[in-house]
């Protein structure tokens, strides 16, 4: 057996472990077959790496193949946002920007720099041109994850996601830029991580596991004294708390969570679960919806996780989707009660998703 990363998992694999949340709850049985579903779930609940069964490290099982490898449709449908114009444009910005940050993080961390609250925040603003819908900047962040990094650019995807975020809220300006600058520096503690417990081929120890989750102590020491806005400092610390209780470092419930952190918490989450990954595409945002419909409405601020999730699925409204069963047919229609099963029109025929719990949306087309 071995440890494997969450982002180098490959449905066919089977674990080798209970795998367990941070407070204890089992989220897949050891010897479990890994479906997409699963996988998707571990990063929901922000696990890092599992124990897999040396024995699957070359199966390719036809069972699970198409329950989870990419459609051709949505490889194009991808592959047209990566051929626009648009996204060309983004991607060259995206990437000197990521550069420049980079080395203003690294110089925060290692060598105590001051932060220039400005500049950090036009380099995310700067991103979004005035043609860009809501739809377009999440389908951008969708198609840079070739390039993703496990801090500075998971960071700059974050921040941009609560840029748009904060906006739907209706937040002022003001607001609006502290939740940017927070989403920006919200892992800045992982710096203080040692590499060899980051990049750690063997399964973590306990005391390392619990080494990797001081980096929110870790990134609110370092900007404490900082002369930036407080609630970006307890971005940094709050950022894994859960309304339920069930986060770290504190444990905190709702009413004891920073409001900005409940918004960082709900970025953070969705950018790791849409990455793309070895096997597939970016993951069709109907089913990141599902998933914080079925496990995340406890643990996060229901004002802003619904209004994240009828943003992202009403973004999506009008597009040609494909179900599970090989029916295509166009959004036309959002749940209020289940925005991951809205009403479909698939030629002269309605399907309403929330009436039938055997069909769910596969992907784009």
């Amino acid at each position: 057996m071995k440890r494997v990363r969450i982002s180098e998992l490959r449905p066919g694999m089977k674990t080798a472990e209970d795998v367990y949340s941070y407070n204890n709850q089992m989220i897949v049985p050891k010897g479990s077959t890994l479906d997409d579903k699963m996988i998707t779930r571990l990063e929901f609940y922000s696990v890092l790496a599992i124990r897999i069964m040396d024995e699957t490290d070359d199966v390719k099982t036809e069972s699970t193949a198409s329950e989870s490898r990419p459609s051709d449709d949505n490889i194009a449908y991808f592959q047209k946002v990566r051929n626009s114009k648009q996204f060309k444009k983004f991607e060259a910005s995206f990437l000197e920007n990521a550069e420049v940050f980079k080395e203003s993080l690294k110089n925060i961390a290692d060598n105590g720099a001051e932060i220039d609250s400005r500049q950090l925040i036009n380099s995310i603003t700067s991103l979004i041109t005035a043609d860009m819908t809501g739809v377009s900047v999440f389908d951008m962040l969708h198609n840079m994850r070739q390039y993703d990094d496990f801090t500075y650019m998971h960071s700059m995807n974050v921040s941009l996601i609560c840029n748009v975020f904060g906006k739907w809220l209706g937040m002022s300006e003001e607001d609006v830029d502290i939740l940017t600058l927070g989403g920006l520096l919200h892992d800045i503690g992982k710096l203080r991580i040692p590499d060899n417990i980051i990049r750690k081929p063997d399964k973590l120890s306990p005391a390392e596991y619990n080494i990797i989750k001081t980096h929110s102590l870790q990134g609110y020491n370092i900007l404490k004294d900082k002369n930036i806005n407080d609630n970006v400092k307890q971005c940094a610390l709050m950022h894994h708390e859960r309304c339920d209780g069930s986060g770290y470092p504190l444990g905190l419930t709702s009413d004891k969570i920073n409001s900005y952190a409940k918004i960082i918490a709900i970025a953070d989450v969705y950018d790791a679960m849409t990455a793309a990954r070895i096997y597939r595409g970016p993951l069709c945002p109907f089913k990141v919806i599902s998933i914080f419909e079925s496990e995340g409405l406890q643990k996060y601020d229901s004002h802003y996780i619904l209004t994240f999730l009828e943003h992202v699925a009403t973004t999506y409204m009008n597009n040609r989707v494909r179900l599970n069963n090989g029916m295509e047919g166009d959004v036309i229609f959002m749940n209020r009660n289940q925005y991951s099963r809205p009403m479909l029109q698939c030629g002269d025929k309605f399907i309403d998703l929330s009436r039938e719990p055997d069909l769910y949306i596969e992907t784009f087309v």
